[in-house]
């Protein structure tokens, strides 16, 4: 069953290689902390899902998914993946121990769903960017219900949702904009532009900083989550196309994407504090630095290098590239299985 919200009229708007011979070896003494961990690609040239496991460094299953999938993310039980099905209409859900599907959730004609958020293990989020509006799933592997709501944006792509989840956040690189909508009141939405191209987006543990990253200005920055009122503005390394903030909430990274880097924030002081290397200016074409992931622990981050199909496993205290992992082709969005 779909309920649609739409909480204000839609608006017509204008605008949205080979693999590196330094891949680790897998194995060793040196990842058997990482035993039972598992990371999750989208590949979404491939048009397939794979699975790979910490410990070893190997890819330990792929299997088809649908058209171009970019995001996905796991259920807080971690027993499913979910699959943002960019090129089609509909969230795919896989066990995460056999990639079996499980399901498939359809969201309406021309979805293109994109950005995803697992809230709870009966609350699954995600951007509808061909509908201008984000669904919410309820019971997305039981007995599921779908809820959507305009936001009234050409291009509604990445996603953050509150730690109440009385609110999500979209940015909309069509329109340029971050909206805030209201999950609960079904207020109108509220949009304001940010920077130019703003395309990364992260919430504060805490929900009380939303953090923004405009690859068009080369620039993070600091909103109030509730007024999008701009606090701070942080210059970055060149295409920040991504940002993350750290689980333990204290710092940010930006990837970068024409750098080949990561550019550290300090969230309290907001302002950068170190660059970490991933390649080099020279290799940012090759490699197409992507997707960032922090482990739970946030001692490590993992960035999507979707043209050389490997992920970069980086150690954020020394900011060494530990190993490159190998996926599939055009690994892009990323999730954890700690």
């Amino acid at each position: 069953m779909v309920r649609f919200f739409k909480l204000v009229p839609l608006v017509a708007l204008a605008a949205c290689a080979p693999v590196s011979a330094d891949l680790a070896e897998p194995g060793g003494q040196a990842n058997a902390s990482l035993e039972g961990q598992a990371l999750f690609v989208a590949n979404k040239f491939g048009n397939s899902l794979s699975k790979i496991d910490l410990a070893s460094g190997e890819e330990v299953k792929r299997v088809d998914s649908c058209a171009n999938p970019h995001e996905l993310a796991t259920s807080p039980d971690g027993e499913y993946v979910a699959l943002a099905c960019y090129g089609g209409t509909s969230v795919d859900i896989f066990r995460t121990g056999d990639l079996a599907r499980v399901r498939s959730v359809e969201l309406g004609e021309n979805a293109r769903p994109h950005g995803i958020v697992w809230w709870t293990d009966d609350d699954l989020y995600v951007t509808a960017e061909g509908r201008q509006s984000v669904f919410w799933i309820r019971r997305p592997v039981g007995e599921v219900e779908t809820f959507e709501y305009s936001t009234g944006k050409r291009g509604s792509h990445m996603l953050a949702v509150s730690p109440n989840g009385n609110h999500a956040w979209t940015m909309d690189l069509g329109s340029g904009t971050v909206t805030l909508v209201d999950l609960k009141t079904r207020r109108a939405p509220l949009s304001v532009e940010v920077g130019v191209e703003p395309e990364g987006i992260s919430l504060s543990p805490d929900g009380k900083a939303l953090w923004v990253s405009a690859r068009g200005s080369n620039k993070a920055i600091e909103l109030d989550p509730m007024t999008l009122e701009v606090r701070n503005e942080v210059a970055t390394g060149r295409f920040p196309l991504r940002l993350a903030i750290r689980p333990q909430g204290d710092v940010a990274v930006t990837s970068d994407l024409q750098d080949g880097s990561l550019t550290v924030i300090d969230l309290a002081k907001a302002e950068s504090v170190r660059t970490i290397a991933v390649s080099s200016p020279e290799e940012a074409e090759e490699r197409f630095q992507v997707t960032i992931l922090w482990s739970d622990d946030g001692k490590r981050v993992y960035v999507a290098e979707t043209a050389s199909d490997t992920i970069a496993e980086v150690d954020y205290e020394t900011g060494k590239v530990l190993r490159r992992l190998q996926a599939g082709d055009g690994g892009d969005g990323l999730a954890i299985l700690d």
